[in-house]
């Protein structure tokens, strides 16, 4: 998919938006710390690179979650295969 620039950047602010919401609220990070891990998360990608923005095919529910819990998070801690609704409330859902 080829991202206008804007929808780009939209896409962007708003993963790292959610993810440092989650990782501040679920991985007990600070706002700094969390705001660095969601810029890592989602680097900002330039409009050549092959698959700009694939890392927005699944929410940032499920990336924070792997940062926190590991790999196959959700056989550990099934209730985290869904989003909170808290996390959805945060999103305005």
């Amino acid at each position: 998919m080829t991202w206008p620039e804007d929808e780009y950047l939209r896409n962007l602010r708003e993963a790292r938006g959610d993810y440092a919401w989650l990782m501040r609220r679920y991985g007990g990070r600070t706002w700094q710390e969390a705001d660095a891990e969601a810029r890592e998360a989602y680097p900002y990608e330039s409009s050549d690179r092959p698959f700009r923005g694939i890392e927005f095919h699944d929410d940032a529910w499920h990336w924070a979650m792997l940062a926190i819990h590991g790999a196959m998070y959700w056989r550990e801690h099934p209730e985290l295969l869904e989003p909170s609704v808290e996390y959805l409330r945060s999103r305005g859902e």
